[in-house]
């Protein structure tokens, strides 16, 4: 661990010594202000591991310093221990209360200061250390995210690659019958389609570039969406929608929208297995929630299939997490959540009381129009 810094803030030199001697011995590195600017401008210039900041000062007391560093993001996560005269119960609530974690009263007992600057330290080394942990953590798991879609690239190809050579072997096998040489060139576009699919959507996860966002009205994007996932699937069973938003103004990317409904509509309708057209009903409904990032649409998309596999349940956003009975399948669902997440919303997956699964899909309700999102 790095020598540690600790700013000491009183406007008694006397008092400034007294603590810079008993922890410089303890090989703290000590910083010095006599008033509450000056502590100010240390703070912005050097960045301490811990405050030690007198309460009673002149010109700006030592809970002006304190509720000046808590409003600035660059030092809010500095720890403060108050020290002061004041030894009432409400004197030590207001300290706390602007965000001091500590209070020592004077006169300071030099021991029982050390022993709380001390164990202040440990937590700061222990945040230290949780947030270098979470930052591994995220390391490892994009290592393992492009892992895994290096290796889902790298099968899905291969057998797509093995499919053309396929056909194209029966093409010239067959190259003087125009109807079997018609039906095989037809799997050889399907096959070469499904490819540029899968780079198509390689390419969504890791786009840049500013989305553009319009204006437009819920209902209709709604409509739209459904519409686009009938034609591309070749799907005509409707889909039963519950919009009481009606025609609530929405300000997104219209064909990410579009592409993100899609994903979760096929998902749905492909968790029915082999059921009949008719023995698959999906139901698509709307509201309005509250959350902590402000007021959201959700869009619930219900149905009634085999619901989530067990075995895929905490990995169904993990690119190419499939199998023949799984919803998540391919890459669907891991493109929609990160185009989704760049228009600021989210897309979940959990099993529907009743059977089968019910995804959610939030998306900003209130935005300006035409607001440039980074991706």
């Amino acid at each position: 661990m790095p020598v540690p810094k600790i700013l000491v803030v009183d406007d008694q030199p006397i008092n400034v010594q007294l603590l810079k001697r008993k922890l410089e011995k303890e090989g703290i590195e000590i910083l010095t202000a006599y008033n509450g600017q000056e502590a100010l401008d240390q703070v912005a210039r050097v960045k301490p591991d811990l405050i030690l900041l007198d309460v009673m000062m002149p010109d700006m007391d030592g809970i002006e310093v304190c509720q000046r560093l808590q409003s600035d993001e660059a030092s809010r996560h500095i720890p403060i221990i108050f020290v002061t005269a004041r030894t009432s119960k409400e004197g030590k609530l207001e300290g706390l209360g602007v965000g001091a974690v500590d209070y020592i009263t004077k006169p300071l007992d030099l021991d029982e200061t050390l022993a709380r600057v001390q164990t202040q330290l440990r937590f700061v080394q222990i945040n230290r250390e949780m947030l270098d942990l979470q930052r591994r953590l995220v390391e490892a798991r994009r290592a393992a995210t492009i892992g895994a879609v290096t290796q889902g690239v790298a099968h899905n190809l291969n057998n797509l690659l093995g499919v053309v050579l396929g056909y194209l072997d029966l093409i010239k096998s067959h190259y003087d019958k125009p109807e079997q040489v018609k039906k095989n060139a037809q799997s050889v576009e399907n096959a070469v389609q499904r490819i540029v699919s899968i780079i198509r959507q390689l390419s969504s996860l890791v786009v840049k570039s500013r989305l553009p966002l319009v204006r437009c009205k819920l209902n209709e994007v709604i409509d739209s969406s459904i519409a686009r996932y009938q034609s591309e699937n070749k799907i005509t069973a409707p889909v039963t929608i519950e919009n009481p938003l009606g025609e609530y103004p929405i300000d997104t990317h219209v064909e990410i929208f579009e592409d993100i409904l899609g994903k979760v509509l096929i998902n749905a309708w492909e968790a029915y297995d082999e059921k009949p057209a008719g023995e698959r009903p999906i139901w698509l409904r709307t509201a309005l929630v509250e959350k902590s990032e402000g007021k959201m649409i959700e869009i619930t998309i219900d149905d009634a299939g085999h619901g989530i596999a067990e075995d895929i349940r905490d990995r169904m956003f993990e690119p190419f997490i499939s199998s023949k009975h799984t919803v998540g399948v391919g890459m669907g669902l891991t493109v929609a959540r990160h185009a989704l997440r760049n228009l600021g919303g989210e897309v979940s997956l959990n099993d529907r009381p009743g059977g089968g699964s019910s995804a959610t899909v939030t998306h900003p309700a209130e935005r300006k129009v035409k607001k440039a999102l980074r991706g």
